[in-house]
């Protein structure tokens, strides 16, 4: 049973600038059942998220809260993509968001790896 999601593509479509994590990440979704109308967004959205996870006051629920947003993704929906795209993108984050051991404060508590991860303003 496929669910979708309001940031729905056609997993069959690659990015325009497909890299190994992006359709990596695409396939993951797919393989969960989350279907894409536009890779290329997902990506961008997803790769949005590990920048907000480390600034003041980002926490999981908020984000994926956001990534829902007024697309009509359910929360679990949502959350699924957000646990994706962090596995994904910023794998590092996984292990302190399975303890519970992240508040949201990313470099301030210590994650390792931040600094390498290439994403910008990190």
């Amino acid at each position: 049973m496929a669910l979708s999601v309001g940031i729905v593509v056609a997993a069959s479509a690659p990015p325009a600038h497909a890299d190994a994590v992006s359709d990596s990440f695409l396939s993951a979704l797919t393989n969960s059942g989350v279907s894409v109308a536009d890779p290329n967004m997902a990506v961008g959205m997803a790769q949005s998220i590990c920048p907000m996870l480390v600034k003041p006051g980002g926490n999981f629920a908020a984000i994926a809260s956001q990534m829902g947003g007024t697309n009509g993704v359910s929360p679990g929906m949502a959350n699924l993509f957000t646990s994706i795209a962090i596995s994904m993108y910023c794998p590092s984050m996984m292990a302190s968001l399975a303890n519970g051991n992240w508040l949201g404060q990313g470099a301030q508590m210590g994650l390792p790896g931040l600094s390498g991860l290439g994403i910008p303003g990190l």
